[in-house]
């Protein structure tokens, strides 16, 4: 079934485009259609908002991390089935790798996927003028097909007005419509970007609201037309039969996972259940191996203390050899202590020993390239990954009987500190890693957790 789709962009970051994404993901919902919600970016947080909107697991694309053909296969399958997609961008519309190319942006992956862009512009503090940033936008790639504006934060009717004529008396874009300025409609944000769905989730009357803001602001008829139809192609496999049994921690303290991840875990033949490590005593039963995501495990961190029986469990299968793979928030979830900004410090599990500090600044952040400098739970030496980087906390090593796996690099190729902390079958890591870039990985994983559970029986 053909499937319209677009991509939500915006100039800068800040103007506005996931408020748009979502309020356009709800009218369209409300209306009838099946949506299938995507994120360009290594971003967590904006897909976790899109999944409860529409209904659909939203996935992440990314130029930089992912080949051309997996960012199309992705977007094909997952959105089959749908009526509409929407793909929200990130950063700005041509931002991406470097400033003499597109690579990695938001245009980019447009002309991958052959979608149309929607230009959210914040149009606050610009009247006439905001016509002659639309045109230098239309203007700047001839490839990329910019099928309509939409002013964000209006002031007024006479701001509105305003607009409307700078744009009528350019041959620019159609403008689809103007939202006014409404600060209640704005998602909260703290250290690493929007509050998670987990700890703010959007509930029945804020849906309603960005619905009704979108209904009664764009010319959703007129937007829908312009859309082209792409042909989407239903998932070509279905999962392997279970091997292994991974136990997945999945709650408001750890809830960074790209879903690909899982999908291709299962696909070689893990089964995943879920568990929290805030509420949950026990880890699952009769498990063979343990994924720690990353998320806020530091505004959580005196539960998580507190959850001792939990905290053993862990600690106990880690150092019985079993598979214990954690990233970010996973990883400082298995050093011995985190201290929080208030110097308050909170034992942790201990199945590493490293002990962490948060800080109030941003001590690392960007795409990274992994390489694996000796076999692990991933795979063998040599592997390449692609993944990201983002974190406010540091690392206190003692290099008690500690390996480090990885030699990492950052998007232009510059080394970053070693990393892929190892003890035993343990491995954590700050680098949210996407095993898009090598499903590998992820079918090594699976086997690690196979071998481990065939040990134990």
């Amino acid at each position: 079934m053909p499937t319209k789709a677009m991509v939500i962009a915006a100039p800068l970051s800040g103007s506005g485009k996931t408020t748009v994404s979502l309020g356009l993901m709800a009218a369209l919902v409300r209306r009838g259609l099946e949506v299938a919600p995507f994120k360009i970016g290594p971003d967590f947080i904006d897909p976790g908002h899109h999944g409860p909107v529409c209904g659909r697991t939203s996935r992440n694309l990314d130029g930089w991390m992912l080949s051309r053909r997996y960012n199309r296969d992705c977007f094909l399958t997952h959105a089959a089935g749908a009526d509409v997609a929407v793909v929200e961008g990130v950063m700005g519309l041509f931002d991406g790798a470097d400033g003499g190319s597109q690579s990695g942006s938001t245009a980019e992956m447009a002309k991958w996927l052959g979608l149309p862009v929607i230009l959210v512009v914040d149009a606050s503090r610009m009247a006439r003028s905001a016509a002659a940033l639309v045109h230098g936008f239309a203007a700047f790639d001839p490839d990329l097909k910019l099928a309509g504006v939409i002013f964000n934060r209006v002031g007024s009717r006479v701001h509105r007005r305003h607009l409307e004529r700078a744009m009528e008396s350019c041959d620019l874009p159609p403008l689809l419509g103007c939202i006014y300025r409404d600060t209640a409609l704005a998602i909260q944000e703290r250290h690493l970007g929007l509050v998670t769905a987990q700890d703010s989730p959007l509930d029945t009357d804020r849906i309603a609201n960005l619905a009704a803001m979108v209904e009664n602001s764009i010319d959703l008829d007129r937007l829908l037309d312009s859309l082209p139809e792409v042909e989407t192609r239903p998932a070509g496999y279905l999962s392997a039969v279970p091997t292994a049994l991974l136990a997945v921690a999945r709650d408001r303290a750890f809830c960074f996972y790209y879903q690909d991840n899982l999908d291709l875990l299962q696909k070689a033949g893990a089964e995943i259940v879920f568990f929290s490590p805030l509420e949950d005593e026990n880890l699952p039963p009769d498990i063979d191996g343990i994924y720690l995501g990353g998320g806020y495990p530091e505004l959580r961190a005196a539960d998580l203390a507190a959850n001792d029986r939990l905290l053993r469990q862990i600690r106990q299968a880690s150092r019985a050899g079993m598979p214990v793979y954690a990233e970010c928030g996973g990883l400082m979830y298995l050093g011995r202590s985190l201290t929080d900004l208030e110097g308050r410090r909170h034992r942790m599990c201990g199945c590493l020993p490293l002990d962490f500090r948060m800080q109030d600044r941003l001590r690392r952040l960007g795409y990274r390239r992994v390489t694996l400098m000796t076999a692990s739970i991933l795979g063998p030496a040599g592997l390449r990954i692609k993944g990201h980087e983002f974190h406010y906390s540091t690392v206190m090593e003692t290099g008690e009987e500690l390996s480090k796996a990885y030699r990492v690099e950052d998007r232009p190729g510059g080394c970053c500190p070693a990393e892929g902390y190892t003890l035993r079958r343990t491995l954590g890591s700050y680098v949210h890693l996407h095993w898009g870039s090598c499903p590998e990985a992820a079918s090594r994983l699976a086997a690690s957790c196979l071998e481990y559970r065939q040990l134990r029986h």
